[in-house]
């Protein structure tokens, strides 16, 4: 009302030398901002109050609430009409802001919600997993490490009792000393299979990549775990004219020694172990393990390869023992060289297939 009055009074003096129009225009944006600022109530107020001050101040005859020429009737009709229609405009397009604003603000507050219940959920299976590998690190630990050392202390105790009574003959003593040889042997895998995982984990291998045959890969590691294939019968497999190919070679063989202690450990005495290797597609080379154990079941095709994971699943043959981080440390070996490492159904009556593949090279010779 205000505003209205004060450009009434700032104009009313030049109403004849001001355009009727540029008054309407005045009066409209008079309307227009209070629709905008203080909403639909005090906009048609506004357009009210500007109505009977154009009509009575600005129309001819002045000073009286009569329009003598129809075309001014029209004007005032016209601008009635505007600022009502203007008006209204003006608050729908607050409102539908307003409600816009608010729709952000609920958004907002459920996206927050949202990212913190994710955050909880993360915490929580970080929690539990954490706590997983705690228990499986714990039990690793019991089982690994306290089991060789009680009998490597049993073995050193009737070591030394036989030297004070000589009840061993030397065939007993060379007995419990190769015991004693033997968990020493179990101790240093544990600590080097911790160490690797360590080193995966921590992304500190030191790969020295060279151009190394396959077959002789293959060879090594097959040298290398002679002692546990001794009761087994092994195949090879080699694909001919397979290229050099550029990786680090000891880690290499160190998963195909990996897989292949892997198959004898859970395979029959006397059963075939069959190795192999191929040239791949997008210049991969391929090398398989097979053996003629039970096999292992799909659904824990991908567990096995899992940090200290152990099967109960009476389907797997479990007479074996070990740390559990073999084939966690064989998969990070070769996906750090570019590889890939999975299983798959045995062929030609083998029964498990652990398949891995390694890029030749950018040099390839």
């Amino acid at each position: 009302m205000l505003a209205v009055l004060l450009i009434t009074a700032l104009l009313e003096p030049f109403h004849r030398e001001i355009n009727s129009t540029t008054i309407a225009f005045a009066f409209l944006l008079i309307v227009l901002f209070s629709a905008t600022f203080f909403g639909r109530n005090p906009a048609l107020f506004a357009s009210l109050m500007a109505m009977l001050c154009f009509n009575y101040f600005f129309l001819p005859p002045v000073r009286t609430w009569t329009i003598s020429e129809p075309q001014n009737l029209v004007a005032w009709f016209t601008f009635t009409l505007t600022a009502i229609v203007a008006g209204e405009l003006s608050t729908y397009a607050r409102r539908r802001a307003e409600e816009a604003e608010r729709r952000k603000l609920e958004i907002e507050r459920l996206y927050q919600e949202l990212q913190e219940a994710f955050e909880q959920a993360s915490q929580a299976e970080a929690i539990k997993q954490s706590e997983k590998l705690k228990s499986s690190l714990l039990d690793a630990v019991t089982h690994d490490l306290r089991t060789p050392l009680t009998s490597i202390k049993a073995s050193v105790t009737t070591l030394l009792e036989d030297k004070k009574e000589n009840l061993l003959d030397e065939e007993g003593q060379l007995e419990f000393l190769e015991i004693i040889n033997e968990e020493t042997d179990r101790l240093n895998e544990f600590i080097e299979g911790m160490v690797g995982i360590a080193k995966i984990e921590a992304n500190a291998l030191h790969i020295r990549k060279t151009w190394n045959e396959i077959e002789e890969i293959i060879n090594n590691s097959i040298q290398r775990a002679k002692n546990q294939l001794n009761s087994n019968h092994i195949l090879i497999t080699i694909e001919r004219d397979l290229p050099n190919v550029l990786v680090d070679a000891s880690s290499i063989a160190e998963v195909v020694y990996t897989l292949l202690d892997n198959a004898a450990k859970y395979s029959p005495a006397g059963s075939k172990i069959r190795i192999s290797a191929r040239r791949a597609e997008n210049e991969m080379i391929e090398i398989a393990v097979e053996d003629e154990g039970r096999g292992i079941p799909e659904k824990m095709r991908e567990k096995v390869f899992d940090k200290f994971f152990r099967t109960e699943n009476e389907d797997i043959h479990t007479t074996a023992s070990g740390l559990g981080l073999g084939l966690a440390i064989a998969r990070g070996i070769v996906e750090s060289q570019g590889g890939r490492i999975w299983i798959e159904n045995g062929t030609d009556n083998f029964k498990t297939k652990f398949v891995f593949n390694i890029p030749i090279g950018d040099d390839e010779r």
